[in-house]
């Protein structure tokens, strides 16, 4: 029975929530937290330069760490994943010290996803929408999960269904998966259209090369 001294109440016995997990202490693992450049405005007094100047990346990309390295290609992933499930609230990413410059981001905080399923939020895929640059592992990742065998939605589905608190999503949510990743490969389309698949496509798929010293080891 619901009081009006709790704090909260189900309605009229279940509540929604979200679950946290904790990373290890910053002594044991120090990260940074690092602005997006894409930051939304929060307020209604003025609007972020990305909102209004669709050339803003240009500005970026001339920006150390995002003038060279995978950065920018990171907050492009970043980017598509909040998309998918409808994050607009994306204004910090962190990482690990330990791997520097380029490590990986890592994506925190993701409460408000998977909010409004029949809403898709296109101004968080500015990144790529503006940038015009993806990875060729993302787009092949993003191409499969668009195929009918491979779909998406069924994916989650199929996954979620061993999460004891399964169904975790309801339907209406897998399905903006699908819908939301067509709207993603169009922009994609319409990068390639512009300026062609090679100067959008950046080709994460080849192995570093070994120095040359060590090339002459192994041939040996």
């Amino acid at each position: 029975l619901c009081k009006t001294e709790y704090a909260v109440c189900g309605n009229p016995h279940l509540l929604e929530g979200s679950l946290s997990a904790f990373l290890p202490s910053l002594n044991l693992a120090p990260r940074l937290s690092i602005p997006n450049p894409w930051i939304r405005s929060y307020s209604f007094d003025g609007k972020e330069e990305w909102e209004v100047n669709p050339l803003y990346c240009n500005t970026v990309r001339e920006i150390y760490p995002y003038s060279n390295g995978n950065r920018l290609l990171n907050i492009v992933d970043m980017a598509i994943f909040d998309f998918l499930i409808g994050n607009m609230d994306r204004h910090h990413y962190e990482m690990f010290t330990k791997f520097g410059d380029d490590g990986f981001l890592l994506h925190l905080d993701n409460a408000r996803g998977f909010g409004r399923h029949s809403h898709d939020e296109t101004s968080i895929l500015a990144p790529l929408s503006q940038c015009c640059i993806i990875k060729r592992t993302t787009l092949l990742r993003l191409q499969l999960l668009a195929e009918p065998e491979y779909r998406l939605s069924d994916v989650m589905r199929e996954s979620l269904l061993q999460d004891p608190l399964a169904p975790v999503l309801t339907e209406p949510h897998l399905l903006a998966l699908d819908r939301r990743l067509q709207l993603i490969l169009e922009a994609v389309r319409r990068c390639t259209d512009t300026y062609g698949e090679a100067a959008v496509v950046a080709n994460d798929t080849v192995l570093p090369q070994a120095p040359a010293s060590d090339r002459a080891k192994l041939g040996t």
